[in-house]
């Protein structure tokens, strides 16, 4: 894979932003807890990063579709860099009220929002060899899973030594080295997906993501998700952490256990093809209600990092072949608007998740939403699992037409 010129130097960039990015929620989260803000407040500000992308996913799918995929995440980068600077500075001067962060966090998930399709879009133009497709995915997936390792456990401890500003700031930096990455890609060119409306175009990507009932019903699984488990589980573990086991570094290094276990889980699919690929993600996915499930049970950090450890590995593998098998069965000139969807329906509920979260655990429980989350996982898993759309979709059948 890294003798393809293309994707190693995109490689390098995007693993560096990408550790800057995963080293972030971690320094927002405590932001806003040392700043005195609850569990309210740390869900609004997380809400405030979700919705934007939300709102500009569909049209960042068309612009990807239409400029293409690099100029898109270079602007992205730009923007998400300046940012958390303008973050880092207000926490280093000791102005970032809760409005301020709100803001903030707002304009990053615009630039999330423009990059994700973009990013969806551009594995294929990386790799002359189309054959090595799957293990680019993983790779890039390898690389998602480094992040989250070495990023929150850095940032846990960064945060408690140095405080939250330098996190950001880093992560601003890294950001300026996936931009420059970006601006040395010698990408083919292609001609433009649509002309004249935009409206036109979404409508055109909408009828086609909704004649592939294996994309929807996965997508609509993982809005549920979002909806139900993880949103819950970002916004109630760090009080929990904080609470129970130890603070920052605690949470720090669940998720960088979480992290281990998505690196296992990607070097698992490395030179790897289910048969059955959504059928595998489906299943790796059911590893997601454990973190939230072991929280509820009141468990000791061992135990949280356990569970943490078999939720990020079937992470790893649920992302390759979902990114992969989109990849495979989608023509390229409908991947940015494809990709959008897909994300959309992902994160389109995870604003109310998130702001939802605390005030339901002030009226229920914490223990009660986390336990809520991880039965509805293994519920929806059991449930998709037995879509025959999903469960006999086979590796060998060629792209949608």
């Amino acid at each position: 894979m890294f003798g393809e010129r293309e994707f190693t130097w995109f490689f390098v960039g995007y693993t560096t932003s990408l550790v800057g990015s995963s080293m972030a929620p971690v320094a927002v989260a405590f932001a806003v807890l040392d700043g005195g803000g609850g569990g309210t407040d740390l869900g609004w500000v997380m809400a405030a990063r979700i919705l934007p992308v939300v709102l500009v996913l569909p049209a960042g799918g068309v612009i990807a579709d239409r400029l293409g995929s690099r100029r898109v995440m270079l602007g992205s980068d730009l923007l998400r860099g300046v940012v958390q600077a303008l973050f880092a500075a207000l926490l280093a001067a000791g102005r970032a009220p809760v409005w301020a962060m709100v803001a903030l966090v707002a304009v990053w998930g615009v630039g999330e929002g423009l990059f994700m399709p973009a990013f969806g879009a551009v594995v294929p133009g990386l790799v002359r060899r189309k054959e090595l497709m799957a293990d680019a995915n993983t790779l890039l997936g390898l690389a998602r899973s480094v992040s989250t390792v070495v990023g929150p456990a850095a940032a846990g401890l960064v945060t408690a030594v140095w405080g939250p500003a330098t996190v950001l700031l880093a992560d601003a930096v890294t950001y300026g080295v996936g931009a420059f990455a970006l601006a040395g890609l010698r990408l083919p060119v292609r001609a433009a997906a649509g002309e004249g409306s935009m409206i036109r175009d979404v409508r055109a990507g909408w009828s086609e993501f909704v004649s592939r009932p294996w994309l929807w019903i996965t997508t609509v699984q993982m809005g549920l998700f979002n909806l139900l488990v993880w949103a819950p589980f970002l916004v109630l573990g760090p009080l929990i952490a904080r609470r129970d086991l130890g603070g920052a570094r605690a949470w720090g290094l669940v998720m960088g256990v979480y992290g281990v276990g998505a690196v296992l889980g990607g070097l698992l699919m490395l030179g790897r093809a289910p048969g059955r690929p959504l059928a595998v993600a489906s299943a790796a996915a059911l590893g997601w209600a454990l973190p939230s499930g072991a929280l509820a049970a009141g468990a000791a950090l061992p135990w949280v990092a356990v569970a943490a450890l078999v939720a990020g590995a079937g992470s790893a593998v649920c992302g390759t072949l979902y990114s992969t098998t989109t990849q495979k069965w989608v023509p390229v000139e409908l991947l940015g608007r494809m990709t959008a969807f897909g994300t959309l329906g992902a994160f389109a509920l995870g604003p109310l998740g998130l702001a939802a979260a605390g005030p339901l655990a002030d009226r229920l429980g914490t223990g009660r939403v986390l336990l809520l989350g991880s039965v509805w996982q293994l519920a929806a898993g059991a449930v998709v699992l037995a879509v025959p759309a999903v469960r006999n979709r086979r590796w060998e059948e060629g792209p949608d037409s």
